[in-house]
């Protein structure tokens, strides 16, 4: 595996769910304690002492869409959780909190966080500073998306290929190849029936997009200068089309409006569904799940 540092985009994120747990109002999109015990007393003192920061409208709609992608997958976990699928697989995990802070319905589950070794390193390297322990149900896979092919790279642990399973899929996608890309679709949709992936993509700028593409740009610029570019973007119609063919179904986009009316209403904080950046979710053929609020069939909605 080659050498790699660990993903300060990923921290990034992580700070953006510690803002929310500590300028934002109540109730929380997401309540997620632990990502403010991951944090160094430095970047606290940052976040605390300058809020006017957090507050501007790149930054804010970013923490939106960040604590929205992840409250609508873990909804979405429970859902499989209740037909009964028993594993979760967390790709591109990064500093992602849900294993320690999971609830009573999800012990009964066996989780797989998968990232590259460096940024895992560094993740339990800052939960053993925080007191946190590894739960009993959490399995560490060390995959580079980009090097070792997904399918691989999961044999390598104790997930079982001919049982169904959950995978979640935040803010990664638009970070690898499209080949990447493709196999991860791939792979999920060779699991059972009733498995399901939920994951973000980014949608390519149209002559429309007015100020979402300058704040877009200004997304992609931050990333890259991170050393970590964008690369893949989707067209919803295309992707929908791509994911029937490989046989799945119940494919949900969540639209801004369906956002806001059940995650952002009366919200005294200004915080507001995001207007871009996809999230969606898809079952292989066999089973049908619902949510509350998505989109099945037809034209996909876009954000």
């Amino acid at each position: 595996m080659p050498e790699r540092n660990s993903s300060r985009t990923a921290l990034g994120v992580a700070a953006l769910r510690a803002v929310h747990q500590l300028l934002d109002g109540e109730p929380k999109i997401l309540y997620d304690p632990v990502a403010v015990r991951l944090l160094d007393a430095g970047a606290l003192q940052q976040i605390r002492s300058n809020p006017a920061r957090s507050d501007e409208p790149l930054i804010k709609g970013l923490r939106s869409h960040v604590v929205l992608r992840s409250r609508y997958a873990e909804e979405r976990m429970a859902q499989a959780a209740q037909r009964g699928v028993r594993q979760c697989v967390i790709l591109g995990a990064g500093f992602e909190t849900f294993a320690y802070r999971q609830p009573d319905w999800a012990r009964s589950l066996r989780l797989y966080e998968v990232d590259h070794r460096a940024t895992q390193e560094d993740k339990r390297q800052r939960l053993q500073s925080a007191g946190i322990p590894i739960p009993a149900n959490l399995e560490f896979v060390a995959i580079d998306f980009e090097s070792v092919p997904l399918r691989e790279g999961l044999q390598t642990s104790t997930l079982n290929f001919s049982e169904p399973a959950f995978f979640s899929c935040l803010g990664l996608l638009v970070y690898l190849s499209r080949e990447a890309t493709v196999a991860i679709f791939q792979l999920v949709a060779a699991f059972p029936a009733g498995s399901e992936i939920v994951f973000t993509f980014s949608t390519p700028d149209s002559p429309n997009s007015g100020g979402d593409a300058e704040s877009r740009i200004a997304l992609a610029n931050m990333a890259n200068a991170l050393g970590e570019p964008w690369q893949t973007h989707f067209e919803p119609q295309m992707l929908m089309r791509d994911l029937r063919a490989l046989g799945f179904s119940a494919i949900s986009f969540l639209s801004s409006e369906a956002a806001d009316q059940i995650y952002f209403q009366c919200r005294n904080d200004g915080l507001r569904a995001p207007r871009r950046g996809g999230i969606c979710a898809a079952i292989v053929a066999g089973q049908v799940g619902s949510h509350v609020g998505s989109y099945e069939g037809g034209n996909p909605q876009q954000e």
